[in-house]
């Protein structure tokens, strides 16, 4: 037990040294040398957990992914897709804003280099915005013209904007960038009924994240 624990918690540290590497220096010019040398552990044992480069970089993908699929889990039985959405706008920001793993797992996405990939994770994004907003014209939520095509369209594309932008500038990820986009969006989004009910604030649920800190 105490030999695999020991096991996980090297493999965590590279991967949180790969994706600190990777976020800072861009794939392509990141070494394995480097990233063991961030990580305080060796490059057999580097080697004895990943293959390549390619496979960490895969690793650090996989685990911005579940985030993604947090956000989808941290759905059931909350009512309100519209305030779900802005909910998650929040978090998954406050994660790119604070967790580097997260970070560099959206930053790969752009990698050409990267041929095989185990997640696309904007791919796995623009599906849940589209999944929350077609919910919240079935329950009625969207104002009248709105198609939940249309809206997901708009909002996807605006937040891989805030995404990309934040890449190079963390303020593009803050609070106070969402909230104008929020405050500008929801009274074309949201019907009438349900316009006085959604938070453009978000609620607590949409908090951002305490920041991830090195595994110890």
């Amino acid at each position: 037990m105490v030999k695999q624990e020991r096991a996980a918690r090297t493999r965590e540290l590279l991967v949180q040294a790969a994706a600190e590497a990777f976020a800072r220096e861009g794939f392509i010019p990141a070494s394995l040398t480097t990233i063991s040398r961030r990580a305080g552990v060796s490059n057999g044992a580097l080697h004895f957990h990943f293959e390549s480069k390619s496979t960490l970089a895969r690793a650090v993908e996989e685990e911005a992914a579940e985030v993604i699929r947090q956000i989808g889990r941290s759905d059931a039985g909350r009512p309100g897709a519209l305030q779900r959405l802005v909910d998650a706008t929040y978090y998954l920001m406050g994660r790119l804003d604070q967790d580097v793993v997260v970070r560099a797992g959206f930053q790969l996405s752009n990698c050409a280099a990267l041929r095989e990939r185990s997640v696309d994770l904007r791919g796995q994004w623009q599906h849940w915005i589209e999944q929350v907003l077609q919910e919240a014209e079935r329950e009625g939520e969207l104002a009248a013209g709105v198609p939940a095509a249309d809206a997901a369209t708009v909002v996807a594309a605006a937040m891989a904007g805030f995404e990309m932008l934040g890449a190079k500038d963390r303020d593009w990820t803050s609070r106070g960038r969402l909230l104008p986009f929020w405050e500008l969006m929801l009274p074309r989004l949201a019907a009438p009924g349900v316009l006085e009910q959604v938070k453009p604030a978000g609620t607590r649920l949409g908090a951002h994240p305490s920041r991830r800190q090195p595994p110890t």
